[in-house]
């Protein structure tokens, strides 16, 4: 009896541990990649100052989120005595980089003509470039179900960017927000992030490499690139000349760095902990939570076309989760690899 009783305490402090663990791990992401969201679209769609003046250096943010990142990454190495030569050949680090920059340029450059809400409901659609690249650089095969899938959060993105609000006005464009240019900035996004994780699959596989090391040689190329794209634009001086002055925008831009770097931590220690599957729903969870908190935040109205494109979207996301859990057998973790859209090494959240 004394023995039961032992095994079943055990069992509840197991229980306890794993729940404090969840509550961790998705307060961790909720948190950052909430505030990350927020940040972005009031950095670059709202005024500074008494004469209303918006940061558009894009690329300086790409800079300074990649810098803090290849900080953090190096001291985790050196912290764990870990390996912080190069694992693989350093043009494969910078390749991924180039995509990654190209990726997160498209984002923040999006936020100038379409709102948060359009740009986060647009990510959402990032399983199809994954599955087109997936299918050309890596010979997968996806079920039936997945293009399904695909093809109904194309279609909820299609609604929600087709029939806005239409007093929801880009700060940048006298026009309806969504415009041409706007749509297209995205569909680059969508494009590049989806390559960035297929080619980054490809060319790592083979090497036993820790994830701060991948992170720290990615980012630290990044910097670089992105350092000497902003000295040939002519950005630099402007970008600095900009933050100075307005000394809220710098502690913006140091906090959604601060907060893109700690998020890649939860990330991997929820895919780590609890698997893909997991983090995928928590990531679905969150994009809902950013849109609502955007709309109520910086008032932007909805139509009800809109709403609907939403409910498609993330009832498709919703059921696609729920489909794999049923049909996942206990040893999935061990003998598949985590899904391709769940890939925390890219530093990009």
């Amino acid at each position: 009896m004394a023995e039961l009783d032992s095994v079943n305490e055990a069992k509840d402090k197991e229980k306890k541990k794993k729940l404090w663990k969840a509550a961790f791990a998705i307060s961790g992401i909720m948190i950052t990649l909430v505030i990350y969201g927020l940040l972005q679209e009031k950095i670059m769609r709202v005024p500074y100052g008494l004469k209303k003046e918006y940061f558009k250096h894009s690329l300086f943010l790409v800079f300074c989120n990649r810098l803090t990142t290849s900080a953090v990454s190096a001291a985790a190495l050196l912290a764990s005595k870990k390996v912080l030569d190069p694992v693989a050949p350093l043009y494969k680090y910078c390749l991924i980089s180039v995509t990654n920059i190209l990726t997160t340029t498209c984002q923040y450059e999006a936020l100038k003509y379409v709102s948060f809400p359009v740009q986060t409901l647009a990510k959402c659609a990032k399983m199809i470039p994954v599955m087109v690249w997936g299918t050309l650089i890596m010979q997968k095969r996806y079920r039936g179900f997945d293009y399904f899938v695909a093809f109904l959060v194309t279609l909820g993105c299609s609604v929600f960017i087709l029939f806005p609000a239409g007093d929801d006005i880009s700060p940048y464009n006298k026009g309806r927000e969504n415009t041409v240019w706007g749509v297209s900035l995205m569909v680059g996004y969508l494009g590049f992030d989806g390559f960035t994780s297929t080619f980054q699959d490809k060319l790592f596989k083979g090497y036993n490499m820790e994830i701060h090391n991948q992170i720290f040689y990615t980012t630290i190329c990044s910097s670089i690139l992105s350092f000497t794209g902003l000295i040939l634009q002519g950005n630099l001086l402007p970008a600095v000349d900009f933050v100075s002055r307005h000394r809220d925008c710098l502690f913006d831009i140091a906090l959604l760095s601060t907060v893109a770097t700690a998020s890649q931590f939860f990330i991997s220690y929820t895919i780590r902990t609890f698997g893909a599957l997991t983090f995928a729903a928590i990531m679905t969870t969150r994009q809902l939570v950013s849109i609502m908190l955007s709309c109520i935040w910086f008032s932007h109205p909805l139509s009800w076309e809109q709403c609907i494109g939403s409910v498609i979207v993330f009832g498709s996301l919703y059921a696609k989760n729920l489909v794999k859990k049923r049909s996942e057998k206990p040893q999935a973790a061990q003998e598949t690899p985590p899904d391709e859209e769940a890939q925390p090494l890219k530093g990009n959240p």
